[in-house]
């Protein structure tokens, strides 16, 4: 049977979420746990974006095959449902850097990654010292410039759309580098938690490496008069790396939400993901197999 899991994490310590031999990972790191927990051979965890080092989540999503006894055995004592139990049993061996909010029995035709219908990251900056949190250090981006939040809300909507984005993503042999960006926001709430902050927002069905970092170091160079507002767009046409283009620190990232369609809906989202298309169009197998930012 497959599990669904929502969780969070707070990417500081971690090398990102793929395991890698000798370092600290939360993929790792949870099936660690869940092999505690379940007294199982460590399950293998597939999840809906692969985070790099340094990337935060609040919305995180994965799943997890399991033999419907070990399911049950979960409760142990317990009373009420194997994923309320299991919850509060990975509370109790994770560390404080990673929750896991919910468990339970995905839909038939659920897969964590290849379901999904987009990722929605936030980036925040504080370019002002009278914004600046020493307590939200590790989740915001302290920039030394003041930023003119309308020149990269122009650049940002030269963005959205499908797109070759070969100039905002690091290469990966046999990968392709098209996506569909479907939202670029950059705004300055004036309420709430991030009053006084810019925060980018941005969504797409996938994202190549780095390709959400590039996107906004490229705004932050127009939003700190460096660059036009235009300069964006001229990457994105020549499909090229620039040096001169600087990648954002990776601790303002935080993958916010994974949405899906209908439970109806889920195989045949799995299904469209997986097929191979036209190789002038874009191979959804490669682009979410290749899907890590940071």
């Amino acid at each position: 049977m497959r599990v669904r899991l929502d969780l969070s994490y707070d990417g500081t310590a971690f090398a990102g979420w793929a395991t890698q031999p000798g370092l600290r990972t939360v993929q790792g790191t949870l099936e660690a746990a869940l092999g505690t927990v379940l007294r199982c051979a460590e399950p293998r965890l597939t999840v809906a974006g692969r985070t790099d080092a340094g990337v935060h989540a609040r919305g995180q999503v994965a799943h997890v095959d399991l033999d419907p006894d070990v399911w049950a055995a979960v409760r142990g004592r317990m009373t009420g449902e194997p994923g309320v139990a299991l919850v509060r049993r990975l509370a109790g061996v994770l560390p404080p850097d990673v929750v896991v909010h919910r468990a339970q029995p995905a839909p038939e035709g659920f897969d964590a990654r290849f379901s999904a219908l987009h990722r929605r990251y936030t980036y925040r900056l504080a370019d002002d010292a009278v914004r600046v949190d020493p307590l939200r250090r590790s989740h915001v981006v302290r920039n030394r410039l003041p930023l003119d939040v309308g020149p990269m809300s122009e650049a940002a909507a030269d963005l959205v759309g499908r797109h070759d984005f070969a100039a905002f993503c690091r290469p990966r042999p046999g990968a392709t580098t098209i996506r569909t960006l479907q939202v670029l926001d950059v705004v300055r709430p004036s309420t709430g938690q991030d009053a006084g902050l810019v925060v980018v927002v941005v969504q797409a069905d996938a994202f190549c490496h780095s390709m959400v970092r590039a996107l906004v170091g490229a705004l932050v160079a127009v939003g700190e008069g460096r660059r036009s507002a235009g300069w964006p767009a001229e990457l994105l046409a020549g499909r090229a790396r620039d040096p001169g283009s600087a990648v954002a620190p990776a601790h303002g990232l935080v993958l916010e939400e994974v949405v899906y369609p209908r439970a109806a809906d889920l195989a045949e989202r799995a299904r469209q993901t997986r097929a191979r298309r036209d190789p002038a169009d874009v191979d959804d197998a490669h682009a979410h197999r290749e899907e890590e930012d940071g």
